[in-house]
């Protein structure tokens, strides 16, 4: 990803909320391509270099969510998903698909420009200076320096943002963390109320880690506070 002019693919098929999104990015010296629907939008993807992924669910010939699940074939790329208001089992889907993130509509150029720069820095993998190059809980092995979890002597597939929840979880493996507590040391500051986030990602966590995600020996949920890490 170029640190000085990042590309943004925006996929909408409202002309007057694409043209909102670029006027906003590009006089913020963002690189902006635009698309109406998800076969505009992965003939784009694929073809360029592109650094972050704003997309309507809601499209016609190819809607967001299966546009998701397609780049999630290739690429780890961070997503946005635009959602109506009150539409949480989009969200949850487009999560599921491999979203990173979402706004609900309508959103300003506030809430849109907070949710770019904190999608961007968690792409870059950790915020965590790789002096303590491993951590071992358990069967767990987190290589800060090559970004890898190792389970029982696998390597896994992680995304940006799984990697970086479960070293934070692990580094502080027996302490009870709210929702909130998560939410601003791995998502950023910009966040806190987003218990769905957790909900799905832990999850995700769990279906990789456990050896029965039903029943969770590392990644234990602590009723009305959060999430704990035992190992």
């Amino acid at each position: 990803m170029s640190t000085n002019t990042p590309t943004v693919l925006v996929v909408d098929d409202e002309k007057s909320l694409r043209d909102f999104v670029r006027r906003n990015l590009e006089v913020r010296n963002f690189n902006v391509e635009t698309a109406s629907n998800g076969l505009e939008a992965m003939s784009i993807f694929n073809t360029q270099n592109v650094d972050l992924v704003i997309m309507d669910i809601m499209m016609p010939h190819l809607d967001g969510l299966e546009t998701t699940r397609r780049i999630r074939q290739t690429s780890l790329v961070p997503i946005i998903i635009l959602t109506a208001l009150g539409e949480e089992a989009d969200k949850v889907r487009a999560f599921d698909m491999g979203a990173d993130d979402y706004l609900t509509k309508p959103f300003g150029t506030g809430e849109l420009l907070g949710r770019v720069k904190a999608v961007l820095r968690r792409a870059r993998w950790s915020e965590y200076p790789a002096d303590n190059e491993e951590i071992t809980r358990g069967e767990i092995i987190a290589n800060l320096d090559r970004h890898e979890i190792t389970v029982r002597g696998k390597i896994l597939k992680m995304t940006p943002t799984e990697f970086n929840l479960l070293v934070y979880m692990m580094r502080h493996t027996g302490k009870a963390l709210s929702h909130r507590l998560i939410l601003k040391n791995v998502w950023g500051p910009e966040y806190g109320e987003e218990a769905e986030y957790l909900r799905v990602y832990m999850g995700k966590l769990r279906q990789k880690i456990e050896i029965d995600p039903l029943k969770p020996e590392y990644l234990l949920t602590e009723r009305g506070i959060g999430y704990r890490f035992t190992g």
